[in-house]
């Protein structure tokens, strides 16, 4: 029996151990006089996130509303303290100022479960720093143009692919419809390859890009552990490492890069820019330019250049349907653009454009891609106006969701209301208030290639077809919970017919 008791007891202390264990870390933002949710003592304050019963965007603005007039708020992510930043002046320090303290993102590269985790947004800042100088020529204005004239090719079988459809009178998912051209357009502009993804639904590059980004199963279980179980998702590649979508690009990249130097092949895109990386790994001092990360670097272009524009692209088409006013408006500008130009796409005259990229700028506004903008501490930082200091390795959210819906910086922010974007309004927001792309040093390297490529496929959608609501439509729209993204829960249906 008093074996028993003294079991126990053992295990009753080592239960007030573990939890006071817990709840010692708990006292950081308290001792740095920080506001914040007081936090669970297992699981911090994400167990709602971390079980998909909210989405990241519920997340960001439910804190926001509650700690509005605080600058900064503090969170756990477990037993990890997070930093979430409100006040403008304070995210620009962080993006910009004083970047050289931020220049990590706290995602972990997980190079063993993950072999395409090194890409660009995710890689540490030892490689990340020499290697994003050595990319950022491949969108030099000259490329770019080099660029623009394949995506115009793109557009055209867009076209074509939308009258075949239209003809047939069902709705259309213009977010799978988006999706096709974008991840064409990543094919012959960074690859060099026709994908064929417009109007085929078998093409094997569209199946690895929904492959990428779809809500299934073993997608949440890895992007939870990825999130919450750094540690254990690391030591899952002794066991169930992620093989299909590895072996896909690894093929795809070396047997490319293989190909064109054998026949001395050259091509202005990303694909070459890697093989030159490749070719010379001396240019990037202190990083080994293994085949593993140009492929990771090559996989992650793909996945970013086709699923952020793609997205942005359907939730424009969705609040025109919904606004027929400004898609009205939209179409004379277009009208007027082609009665000038006939079918001749520049870069320099889409610039005349200008309420084309204020429909564009307000549906990023009200659908930016990413609900954070997420950042880690490099070194020991104090906040000049806060008085207290960050140690290394901690976590930085900037609530970009929660920001650009605030009605006190954007009135009515549930309307879609392009004239946000007059030159006299942009005048009086504070530049941090509007960042989807981010800002800074580590801002979307490919932000002025996102932009050309979403407002052709607009212009081409639009040009001789309206977009309109229908049965199938889903109003008020709802994100996907278990989606890292901002993304619809459903698909974007919606009626797509020829202007006469």
């Amino acid at each position: 029996m008093a074996s028993y008791l003294e079991l126990f007891c053992g295990v009753v202390v080592l239960l007030i151990v573990f939890y006071y264990y817990r709840i010692s870390h708990y006292n950081f933002w308290k001792k740095r006089g920080v506001f914040g949710p007081r936090p669970n003592p297992i699981f911090g304050n994400l167990l709602d996130l971390t079980l998909a019963r909210v989405s990241i965007s519920d997340v960001v603005v439910n804190l926001y509303k509650k700690y509005k007039h605080e600058p900064v708020v503090g969170l756990f992510d477990g037993t990890s303290p997070v930093l979430v930043l409100h006040d403008p002046d304070i995210i620009k320090n962080v993006l910009i100022r004083d970047f050289s303290s931020f220049q990590e993102r706290p995602h972990t590269v997980h190079e063993r479960t993950e072999p395409l985790s090194p890409h660009l947004v995710q890689l540490d800042a030892r490689r990340w720093r020499p290697i994003r100088p050595k990319l950022t020529p491949f969108f030099t204005s000259g490329k770019l143009k080099e660029m623009f004239t394949l995506m115009v090719e793109v557009s055209k079988n867009l076209e074509g692919y939308l009258n075949d459809v239209v003809g047939t009178g069902k709705p259309v998912e213009v977010r799978e419809l988006t999706a096709q051209y974008s991840t064409d357009v990543i094919g012959t502009c960074a690859f060099g390859l026709n994908m064929n993804a417009v109007g085929e639904e078998n093409s094997e590059f569209r199946r690895i890009g929904r492959q990428i980004f779809e809500g299934n199963m073993e997608n949440f279980l890895r992007l939870k552990t990825r999130l919450f179980c750094p540690n254990l998702y690391n030591l899952l590649g002794y066991v169930v490492p992620e093989k299909t979508l590895t072996r896909f690009f690894t093929k795809l990249v070396m047997s490319t890069i293989k190909y064109r130097k054998e026949h001395g092949i050259y091509r202005p895109d990303f694909i070459n820019a890697l093989a030159e990386l490749h070719n010379h790994p001396e240019q990037i001092e202190g990083v080994e330019m293994t085949d593993k990360l140009l492929t990771a670097l090559a996989a992650g272009f793909f996945a970013a250049g086709f699923e952020t524009t793609s997205t942005s692209m359907s939730w424009t088409l969705y609040e025109l349907a919904q606004n027929h006013e400004i898609q009205d408006k939209l179409h004379e500008e277009i009208k007027a653009y082609h009665d000038k130009y006939g079918d001749t796409y520049t870069i320099d005259s889409l610039k005349e454009l200008k309420y084309v990229d204020k429909v564009f700028k307000e549906a990023l506004r009200k659908f930016p891609v990413a609900g954070l903008i997420l950042r880690r501490t490099t070194s020991e930082y104090t906040f000049d106006t806060l008085k207290f200091t960050l140690p290394k390795q901690i976590g930085v959210w900037i609530p970009l969701f929660a920001i650009h819906r605030d009605p006190e910086i954007y009135p009515d922010p549930e309307k879609f209301d392009p004239e946000r974007f007059n030159e006299e309004q942009v005048a009086t927001r504070h530049p941090m208030h509007y960042l989807p792309f981010g800002d800074g040093p580590r801002n979307c390297i490919g932000s002025r290639f996102a932009n050309l490529e979403a407002k052709l496929g607009l212009i081409t959608i639009l040009r001789n077809h309206k977009v309109d609501v229908c049965e199938e439509t889903t109003i008020p729209y709802e994100f996907d919970k278990r989606a890292l993204l901002l993304q619809p829960k459903h698909g974007l249906y919606l009626k797509v017919t020829k202007i006469e």
